[in-house]
């Protein structure tokens, strides 16, 4: 048998990337550091500025006021029943989208973006126009003694339609990422649907699952638009704490609105801060199953 003859490689000649000049990084990170300072940093200071301007006494006052206070209790009794209900619905349309194939497929992806596509605004005009007065169902609604606009449950309403695509769309691509491998795999061993579901996919997808939560909580506690429509602004009855800012401000109570404006900036901050330590465990988790 002749001896095989292998060709030498010819060696690979590999060009060192050229990073930016020191300059141009210098000027980037400069400019993206103004931006924030003028559009982030800078109006959470003044909020805070503004809201302890008379002291520590005026803002414990402005903030236990009868009627921010009410504010603040619709304000959490809104997020206390919205978040919950889409949750049930974000994680049944990801299990239904991820999981399954099925007729209409895509147009239920549509819809559960078409709050992201559609103003506030025009959402609570399409309620009134449903549950008004004059709405379609409105006089049958009143005849039997149903409130919604003007009410809680149109405040309710307002808040699901612009928040529940949050938990769904963040299900949705991780789950579809994770494939059926392992539900597939807890049904051949004889687990039932609900335990595969429970001990399988929650735990899979919990941290995506508490980013969702996380996002549509903020969002349910600071819309403004829809619920400004469908609420009627009833000081002390229908009004939730952005409204109750717009009022106090209107009325050039500008140390009132921004301490309550002040509540609604910590709430941004303490999302911002666990949103970080949820992107950072789950970025631990994948690199962990990754091998790496």
């Amino acid at each position: 048998m002749s001896d095989i003859v292998v060709a030498p490689v010819p060696p690979v000649h590999t060009h060192r990337v050229r990073s930016e000049s020191p300059m141009v990084r210098a000027c980037l990170i400069g400019i993206a550091l103004a931006f924030l300072g003028v559009f982030l940093i800078l109006p959470l200071t003044v909020v805070f500025l503004e809201a302890f301007a008379n002291g520590w006494q005026a803002y414990i006052e402005n903030i236990l006021e009868t009627d921010a206070l009410a504010a603040i209790r619709l304000t959490l009794l809104v997020a206390i029943i919205a978040v919950p209900l889409n949750v049930i619905f974000g994680v049944a349309a990801a299990w239904a989208v991820a999981k399954f194939e099925f007729r209409g497929k895509n147009l239920l992806i549509s819809l559960i973006d078409l709050p992201f596509s559609v103003s506030p605004v025009i959402s609570g005009l399409v309620y009134v126009l449903l549950f008004g007065a004059q709405g379609y169902f409105g006089p049958w609604l009143k005849s039997h003694g149903v409130e919604i606009i003007f009410a809680l449950s149109g405040i309710v309403l307002a808040t699901l339609f612009v928040t529940f695509p949050f938990v769904a769309r963040e299900l949705i691509p991780h789950m579809q990422t994770l494939g059926n491998n392992d539900e597939e795999a807890a049904l051949t061993l004889g687990a039932s649907g609900w335990q595969t579901f429970v001990k399988i996919t929650l735990p899979n997808v919990k941290w995506s699952l508490l980013y969702g939560v996380l996002l549509c909580n903020a969002r349910a506690m600071g819309e403004f638009g829809a619920v400004a429509v469908v609420s009627g602004k009833i000081r002390g009855l229908t009004t939730t704490m952005p409204l109750h800012i717009e009022i106090l401000f209107n009325e050039y109570m500008s140390a009132a609105a921004f301490a309550v404006a002040s509540l609604l900036a910590l709430l941004a901050l303490v999302t911002l801060a666990v949103k970080t330590w949820l992107e950072w465990r789950f970025a631990d988790e994948i690199a962990a199953r990754s091998g790496h």
